[in-house]
């Protein structure tokens, strides 16, 4: 199974610029089962169950496989998801239990365990600090429930979709803003105070919300960019109360250790802490690949599985 990020678009759309790489495959959470391990390779063999991820864990980090399709060769990073089969680096998987739901564990890929390195690393929330979240989507809907297991309150969700902010509700939010309208910034000083909330999160990568969240911060608070905005798509913001205590940084997955920390969230699932119910909404086979696309750039899904063919 793979999931699809935001990452996947941008890199279809060129966010970040030119892309030198094409034609190459995609996808960067996922799950599957090893079929053959190469020489040196130490903590996964064959028949594991195992979580693909874009962060770096333990064991070696391969040089990067090339594929030939149709007598073209197509470029591939450590890892890849949108293939039946793939070569990936031993550090790009982490071993979990035989017996846990393959279908949900691609979101161990990325989708939560970014979202928890968001709250526990990037931001570090205390208990009773109060938060805001910019998007409600995959990731911003675990950065919720992560922020929640720590007592942030209140904890405010802004999303332009009504039904995204209701799920939301379920995983822990205390406030909902619909996004878009002129009155954001007052309905949410009106619950923090004046002068801000102590985290703000972005995950939408657009660079008027960047500045958004930003205002609405305090001077002693983070604000925390986990989206990426298109290359040359650039901010303006007042800089001085950086010089101070205000800190405005971006998030590289929640500088998660996927080996390190899917099995804790694997026993916190078991023991009933955490939960990953509605969070996927809908599933497509590989070949429906482009239509899973479009349904995630409409905003209207949580998170989409792809099922690989066989």
């Amino acid at each position: 199974y793979s999931g699809i990020c935001g990452a996947q678009i941008n890199e279809i759309d060129a966010a970040k610029g030119p892309d030198k790489f094409l034609p190459h495959l995609l996808g960067h959470e996922g799950s599957g089962i090893v079929q053959k391990v190469g020489s040196g390779v130490n903590t996964v063999k064959e028949g594991d169950h195992v979580v693909l991820h874009w962060r770096p864990s333990s064991g070696i980090q391969s040089p990067t496989p090339k594929y030939s399709w149709e007598g073209k060769q197509i470029n591939a990073g450590w890892v890849t998801t949108f293939n039946e089969q793939a070569v990936v680096s031993e550090n790009r998987l982490t071993v979990i239990p035989d017996d846990f739901e393959m279908s949900i564990a691609p979101l161990f890929g990325c989708a939560v365990t970014t979202a928890f390195g968001v709250v526990n690393n990037d931001a570090q929330i205390k208990i009773g600090q109060s938060v805001v979240i910019f998007g409600i989507g995959g990731v911003g809907l675990n950065i919720v429930q992560a922020a929640s297991m720590v007592s942030a309150y209140p904890l405010i969700g802004v999303d332009l979709l009504a039904q995204k902010l209701e799920m939301g509700k379920k995983f822990g939010l205390t406030h909902t803003v619909v996004g878009g309208k002129e009155n954001v910034n007052d309905i949410i000083f009106d619950i923090v105070g004046p002068n801000g909330a102590d985290v703000v999160i972005e995950t939408t990568g657009n660079s008027r919300i960047i500045e958004q969240a930003y205002e609405l911060t305090h001077p002693d608070g983070k604000t925390i960019l986990v989206g990426v905005p298109n290359k040359g798509d650039n901010i303006s913001i007042y800089s001085l109360p950086l010089h101070f205590n205000k800190v405005l940084t971006g998030s590289h997955g929640g500088d998660a250790v996927p080996d390190l920390v899917i099995p804790r969230y694997i026993r916190l699932m078991e023991s009933g802490n955490m939960t990953l119910d509605g969070l996927i909404t809908h599933e497509f086979e590989l070949d429906e690949i482009n239509d899973a696309l479009d349904l995630f750039r409409s905003g209207e899904a949580g998170r989409i599985i792809v099922k690989m063919n066989r």
